[in-house]
């Protein structure tokens, strides 16, 4: 099995700010994840990654939001989606006034 592009992606939620998504299906985990797919998700406001995603090799899965860095318990490409969405209107709530 080859490397296949699940989804890969930007979406716009405002003038300021997008998201941007990138997952694969692998035909082996990358080093530090026990799943089969590799992915990228970022949230960039004005310019900066205030939340991200991913799964880098040897590092496992993770993600950052404002500079800090948490594991993440990826279960399904689905639920990594709706776990990053969930994250973008918390972090859009909690900055609204920024």
């Amino acid at each position: 099995m080859k490397a296949v592009q699940l989804v890969s992606t930007r979406i716009a939620y405002s003038e300021s700010a997008f998201a941007e998504l990138v997952l694969w299906r692998l035909p082996k985990p990358v080093k530090g994840s026990v799943h089969g797919f590799k992915y990228r998700l970022a949230y960039v406001v004005h310019g900066v990654c205030v939340l991200r995603y991913d799964n880098e090799a040897g590092k496992g899965d993770h993600r950052h939001v404002d500079g800090t860095q948490r594991a993440y318990a990826f279960t399904t490409p689905e639920q990594l989606i709706t776990d990053f969405q969930r994250d973008i209107e918390r972090w859009n709530n909690e900055n609204r006034d920024a």
